[in-house]
């Protein structure tokens, strides 16, 4: 076979990332993909927020098996299922028996905030294909839905592979190592594409650089205020967005005064960097932030409000923002910020952090069980 000439090979990173959100944009709309590793096992899968009668239907019609539900460790603790309490450090998933097949109670269990009809019942636990069941879950994770996935096995010893057997079905297919790379690729990809002078209320001297990786998904910005110098430790904040708190000025957090106050503290020291990361709700999307929202209100604090979604208290990274400062020209900064967990994320990534900038504001009253979950739960420093 004639090689594909140099200019128009993919490279490693470049298939990572468009098998993957191919296989995400499936499952966001409802649609089932096949997963399958380098063994040979397969099985297909459907996202479970999105389930329904006729999808659970199909699931058994193309396997001849029944289809069982996945749930993170997170998820089924709070579900109060012991089996659950040995996976929690290993970030481990639990399999469910899905006797009934019913698309409602299917959704109470994996969403808190959903009616709770049937929740009450047994809940059988069985064994799912290993390593798949974690990269389904980590799947509805990376589309930003519930961490909650159908999985129905492919028939047993196939005549064809399942990458073959999925292209008879006219199914997507994507690899298990796939999924477990596509965060890191997406970050190493990471590449600018667009630069303006952006005059901002407190920063007047102010441009924004925008990085986008290389599937086209969606894009971190570096908000650069005056003439850093890269020879310097650079005054530096990493901001994860917030719809309600940066555009709403919603007073349930501090993000908004976090996101100004970064500005305005870097107008007055000259210069400095605010990377603008995409990862709502610390890592979760805003869809499942408004349902912590909701479970806050029921008397949970954040933390454990992520948890019961099934989500980790915290979920995002920080090798993108490192990749945007090493292209940038930064090696050694001065962080504006009250969490240490970002002051040995940038150290692993191969940023000099010298100095911690404190970086915080007064409660307004709505904020303050909030602030003080930061404080006594994650372990930020005021």
């Amino acid at each position: 076979m004639m090689q594909e000439p140099e200019k128009y090979q993919k490279s490693a990173d470049a298939t990572v990332l468009q098998a993957v959100e191919r296989a995400l944009a499936e499952l966001r709309r409802g649609a089932t993909i096949v997963l399958h590793d380098w063994s040979g096992q397969g099985a297909l899968v459907q996202a479970a927020e999105q389930v329904s009668t006729e999808g659970l239907a199909g699931l058994g019609a193309l396997t001849g098996k029944d289809a069982m539900l996945l749930l993170t460790a997170r998820r089924a603790q709070a579900l109060g299922m012991a089996e659950a309490d040995g996976l929690i450090a290993s970030g481990g998933v639990l399999a469910l028996a899905l006797d009934d097949r019913e698309a409602e109670r299917i959704r109470a269990l994996a969403d808190p905030t959903a009616a709770k009809a049937g929740s009450g019942r047994e809940r059988r636990v069985v064994t799912a294909p290993p390593g798949l069941d974690v990269a389904a879950v980590e799947l509805t994770k990376l589309a930003r839905l519930l961490p909650a996935a159908l999985l129905a096995p492919l028939p047993g010893a196939p005549v064809q592979s399942p990458l073959a057997w999925a292209d008879a079905h006219d199914l997507l297919a994507v690899t298990a190592a796939n999924v477990a790379e596509y965060s890191f690729a997406s970050a190493r990809s990471l590449a600018p594409v667009a630069d303006a002078m952006v005059p901002l209320a407190e920063a007047e001297q102010a441009r924004i650089v925008a990085f986008r990786p290389d599937d086209g998904g969606t894009e971190h910005l570096a908000i650069i205020i005056g003439e850093p110098d890269p020879e310097a430790p650079l005054l530096l904040r990493l901001h994860s967005e917030c719809f309600t708190g940066d555009l709403l000025s919603s007073l349930r957090c501090d993000c908004g005064e976090q996101l100004r106050g970064a500005i305005k503290a870097m107008a007055d020291a000259g210069s400095g960097i605010l990377l603008y990361l995409t990862q709502e709700g610390r890592g979760i999307g805003l869809v499942n932030k408004l349902r912590a929202y909701t479970l806050q209100d029921l008397g949970s604090d954040t933390l454990d409000a992520n948890e019961q979604l099934g989500f980790d208290a915290d979920e995002r990274v920080y090798l993108p923002a490192a990749q945007m400062l090493h292209q940038l020209g930064f090696r050694k900064v001065r962080l504006m910020t009250n969490n240490p967990q970002k002051v040995a994320a940038l150290s692993r990534f191969g940023i000099a952090v010298e100095e911690r900038v404190e970086h915080s504001f007064p409660s307004n009253g709505h904020n303050a069980f909030y602030l003080a979950t930061k404080a006594e739960r994650f372990g930020h420093l005021f």
